[in-house]
């Protein structure tokens, strides 16, 4: 598609289009030449809240697994949920058994399914395993196993919890093997007793993470590089002797900067990308290993402000996997204390304030860090700013009730529609003049979208508008015509959660501080 095609579709468009007060009008054309990453999953972690919802009464269980998984929409032709594609389910360490003596809070400890004796116990984590099933029964496609810290009976300390023993990995020199057996027994075992394959394996959580070594909060699994590699290769040949097909997942960086460089930690857990990746890096490369997957794993936290900042960040890690032939998954998010546009993390927020926030992040991991994966943290959560929904409980968690959130179904705008496979294409902005305006699609306090196209053919839009004013909107699929398209809508109007508000033949206008959602369908009627 040439520039004197888009630019012929964006005046067209335009002339039939309201005049907004106060500005010009933007058509945004999807290139439909310009493919980029392949987009294979939206997920949340089932940490560690299902521990107490895989106990609740059945009713509330199925409420929050289809909001969470449900691809299906009610007789109104709104979804029931937000369809998530990955589901994060954290293999415990043990501190639960431990209790107290954990030195870690009730409510972050978790069971171990697999004993010293080294088989599995499938009478621990039965409510995670439980949701695990739930996930399955809805059709979630993809299942990703995490450990936040070696079973205890391995660690160094006797501990889940690295406290005071410095940035290096708890676990017995003479123990890695044992570990990697560990997992393997874990991951066999879901599948024998609850029928249940694991795609992928994140072995260690946040390795670079100096909170890690601060103080007793939860499981963690600080290590350097060398300690990394060595459980990946162990773990590697393990699952190769089992004859899984599980891939391994590094790195799950604590902060993207840590991938890049040094960041707040030394050599030892600095410029991860490379050390795993690159062959020079002897010690430490892991493309080698059969069940590794050419992808660096990286947390959102800390690298969404300033919005420049944001971006700089993505470009530059985009780059550098690119050189190295190696995709980039953010698998974990929530609003800290630096989130201060929004004020910080202290706090559930229901409304559209956390999940606009939230909805640019996804924006410029797509878009600048050409992310082939994007997962929340915690699926479900208290009076944090660290759940999808909120949880009411009562006797200690043993029963309680969930609310959902707009921060869900936000999320939902993106994970619903844009499916395992899709495409993501580059757009062309253009304003009122016809001229194109570089980076036209990202207006971090405006209006951001993305445009991807799923293996059936449909066409997906996802727009954001940051604004607090209406947007007009045009969007153009080729040079040609303009499809006929579905509109999908949440913002602050209570009613639109992931609401049907119609369709229209590519030009509307996006409600102010709202997502909005555009699919065309194959074989959907176009217009001259």
């Amino acid at each position: 598609m040439t520039t004197k095609t888009i630019t012929a579709a964006a005046l067209a468009l335009l002339a039939a289009m309201p005049s907004a007060a106060g500005g010009s009008v933007a058509t945004y054309t999807i290139q439909t030449d310009k493919p980029r990453q392949t987009v294979l999953h939206f997920g949340a972690s089932d940490a560690w809240s299902m521990k107490y919802v895989g106990r609740w009464p059945e009713a509330e269980q199925r409420k929050v697994a289809d909001w969470l998984f449900s691809t299906d929409c009610d007789e109104a032709g709104k979804p029931k949920g937000i369809g998530l594609s990955l589901w994060r389910f954290n293999i415990g360490a043990g501190s639960e058994e431990q209790g107290e003596a954990s030195m870690i809070q009730p409510s972050t400890r978790t069971e171990c399914m697999v004993g010293p004796d080294g088989k599995f116990n499938p009478a621990k984590q039965q409510a995670e395993r439980h949701f695990l099933r739930l996930a399955r029964e809805r059709g979630v496609p993809h299942i990703l196993a995490f450990l936040n810290s070696p079973p205890v009976y391995l660690t160094q300390n006797k501990l889940a919890t690295n406290t005071g023993r410095g940035g290096t990995l708890n676990l017995g020199s003479d123990r890695y093997d044992d570990f990697a057996a560990f997992v393997t027994t874990a991951i066999e075992g879901l599948e024998r007793y609850d029928s249940v394959t694991v795609d992928y394996i994140s072995p260690l959580n946040e390795p670079d993470g100096h909170w890690n070594w601060l103080g007793p909060k939860q499981e963690g699994t600080p290590a350097t590089n060398r300690e990394v590699a060595r459980v990946v290769r162990c773990l590697d040949n393990r699952l190769g002797k089992a004859g899984l097909q599980t891939k391994i997942l590094v790195n799950e960086s604590s902060d993207l900067r840590c991938l890049l460089g040094t960041h707040m930690t030394d050599w030892q857990r600095a410029n991860e990308l490379r050390a795993l990746f690159s062959k020079d890096s002897t010690d430490t490369y892991v493309g080698r290993c059969r069940s590794v997957l050419p992808v660096i794993a990286g947390h959102s936290y800390w690298t969404n402000t300033p919005t420049d900042t944001m971006r700089n960040i993505r470009m530059r890690l985009r780059d550098a996997a690119r050189r190295l032939g190696v995709d980039y998954w953010q698998t974990e998010l929530c609003i800290m204390s630096n989130d201060v546009e929004i004020g910080g993390g202290g706090g559930y927020d229901f409304s559209m304030k956390t999940a606009l926030y939230v909805a640019r992040v996804i924006h410029h991991d797509m878009v600048y860090g050409n992310a082939c994966s994007w997962s929340w943290w915690r699926a479900a959560g208290g009076d944090y700013r660290d759940g999808l929904i909120r949880l009411y409980g009562s006797d200690g968690m043993a029963t309680g009730w969930a609310a959902d959130s707009k921060l869900m179904w936000a999320i939902g705008n993106f994970s619903r529609f844009v499916r395992p496979g899709a495409v993501r294409h580059d757009i062309c902005a253009t304003a009122a003049d016809g001229s194109v305006v570089a980076g036209g699609d990202t207006d971090a306090y405006g209006v951001m979208c993305s445009a991807y196209r799923n293996t059936d053919g449909s066409w997906v839009v996802v727009a954001i508008n940051y604004a607090d004013t209406a947007k007009p909107f045009g969007i153009a699929l080729d040079g040609r015509k303009a499809a006929s398209w579905a509109m999908y809508r949440t913002s602050d109007i209570s009613a639109e959660s992931l609401a049907p508000i119609g369709t229209t033949h590519g030009s509307t206008e996006l409600a102010p501080r709202s997502v909005t959602t555009f699919v065309c369908q194959p074989g959907s009627s176009p217009q001259q």
